[in-house]
């Protein structure tokens, strides 16, 4: 991704609440990934949730960067982290990283928005933002995610479980969905005969707690093998060279053997 097209993109984000990035990602990275999801689903037998958000036809898998080397090129993809950069800034974080598979008979999830749980009063800056892959067609038929475009500049959030009129967000195989935290949508109903897979590759501003807790989640010997990149944006950095911090050391310093000088904020002042 150009400069030029990943600066249309977050304008698009700033004014309509979301963007979709057409042809992002690599045929045979989609391969690979719909069947390393397929395997890990059969091998730690997942199951629905069950839930009302989560879904009863609707199979999720949680901290995927602990189960294989193929979910490490997702965050640091270059037709993505551009763009996620521009609406948060490179100081961003992975707050989660899970996969989406619509099955057929799934009624449609409840809108709301990502950052609806954090008590801060709205229209705000962005502190989330998070993107949807595409490793299926997503149509109106088979549970497209559904969105209501401008609200991530309204001043409230979306009551749980109340029916609000919004629109699919189709996108062919192979398109990765970019939205503002506070942007209102959810997940469509699976009408079709075929499942719908997605990935839901979130980030989160690096003075927000993560969704998922990477540090905890991640085994350290795992993260050493990470390129660097890939550390920061699990949280093994700082946020403004001062966020984070170990007695004045980065985690990646005291935990991962990193050995990169570190100024502090007020070493640099």
């Amino acid at each position: 991704m150009t400069p030029e097209e990943a600066n249309r993109h977050i304008a698009t984000v700033d004014a309509e609440g979301y963007t979709i990035v057409e042809n992002a990602i690599e045929p045979a990275l989609i391969d690979e990934l719909n069947e390393t999801l397929l395997r890990l689903e059969r091998d730690m037998n997942v199951v629905p949730a069950k839930n009302g958000f989560e879904g009863h036809h609707t199979v999720r898998i949680y901290n995927l960067l602990a189960f294989g080397a193929v979910f490490q090129r997702i965050p640091v993809h270059s037709s993505v982290l551009p763009v996620i950069e521009g609406v948060l800034d490179k100081g961003c974080l992975i707050s989660s990283l899970s996969s989406i598979s619509i099955d057929p008979g799934e009624k449609s999830q409840p809108i709301h928005a990502d950052d609806q749980v954090m008590p801060v009063a709205k229209p705000h800056a962005p502190f989330v933002c998070n993107s949807m892959w595409a490793l299926t067609d997503f149509t109106e038929e088979n549970g497209a995610t559904r969105i209501i475009p401008g609200t991530h500049k309204w001043d409230r959030s979306p009551e749980y479980g109340t029916h609000y009129d919004s629109i699919p967000a189709e996108m062919p195989k192979g398109s990765v969905l970019i939205w503002h935290g506070s942007l209102w949508h959810g997940g469509g109903a699976n009408k079709s005969g075929a499942r719908r897979v997605g990935i839901a590759m979130n980030y989160c501003a690096g003075f927000i707690r993560q969704q998922e807790n990477q540090q905890l989640g991640l085994p350290l010997d795992l993260v050493k093998t990470f390129e660097p990149r890939l550390q920061e944006l699990c949280g093994f950095g700082t946020y403004m060279n001062l966020i984070g911090h170990i007695d004045k050391k980065t985690p990646a310093q005291r935990l991962l053997g990193e050995t990169r000088d570190f100024k502090s904020i007020w070493d640099l002042a």
